[in-house]
């Protein structure tokens, strides 16, 4: 079953009397459970993709549906409310607050669903445990290493029980160990807990962890290929 469908999204930006056209006629269905990577050069239009599955952002044209909403008729409030419930994000630079314990930044996604502090805290502890950092819940973002960061965004990413994983540049931020680290969890992820993993990476190695490549050229698709390669 597709849990994304995307059909001639476009995306316009004006910068002064410039009218850049940031994605192009992109169409292309993903199907729940799977694990794919979304490849280009600077520029290519990878993040505004990214930010437009992920209702961070409304296309200017074409049809968007997930989890069969169909996200281009939804208000603001709307969006929000689906994005919160279907998607967890994971990015580059962590977004971790620094005076906040681990276990306070993977709570915060369950504040805004109204959640009662006792099951905050055991969904909490229970995504902590699954990215292997339960003894590091009380530790502040500069007491943990950058790896350890990264699971922490992943925890809170995953703490309410999203169907799809949305991840921007996830392991740019990280040493090649910890890098690999990240990806064998993203494969634990989409393997053992059937969530669906997209994800945006410049690196050709860290892409061939996913299942299916999508490469984008100036804002448009130029292929779309399953991977004859580690996570066959």
């Amino acid at each position: 079953m597709d849990i994304i469908k995307m059909e001639n999204i476009s995306k316009l930006y004006k910068s002064g009397q410039i009218q850049v056209e940031a994605l192009k006629d992109i169409s292309f269905n993903i199907k729940e459970k799977e694990f794919v990577s979304i490849m280009g050069p600077s520029g290519s239009g990878k993040s505004t993709l990214l930010n437009v599955i992920g209702c961070l952002d409304h296309s200017s044209g074409g049809n968007y549906e997930l989890a069969g909403n169909e996200v281009n008729k939804l208000s603001d409030s709307k969006m929000s409310e689906v994005r919160n419930l279907f998607i967890g994000f994971v990015f580059q630079s962590f977004h971790l607050l620094p005076r906040m314990n681990a276990l306070k930044n993977v709570e915060i996604p369950l504040i805004y669903r109204g959640m009662s502090y006792k099951k905050r805290k055991e969904l909490c502890e229970n995504a902590l445990e699954q990215v292997g950092l339960k003894d590091r819940m009380t530790h502040l973002p500069a007491q943990l290493s950058g790896g350890q960061q990264q699971r922490v965004a992943i925890a809170r990413a995953i703490v309410g029980n999203p169907s799809i994983i949305l991840a921007d540049e996830p392991t740019g931020a990280l040493d090649t160990k910890a890098g690999e680290m990240i990806m064998e969890l993203f494969i634990e992820l989409n393997e053992e807990k059937a969530m669906t993993i997209v994800q945006v990476t410049h690196e050709e190695e860290i892409a061939e962890y996913g299942k299916r490549i999508i490469r984008l050229v100036d804002g448009q698709i130029v292929s779309d290929s399953v991977v004859e390669g580690k996570n066959v």
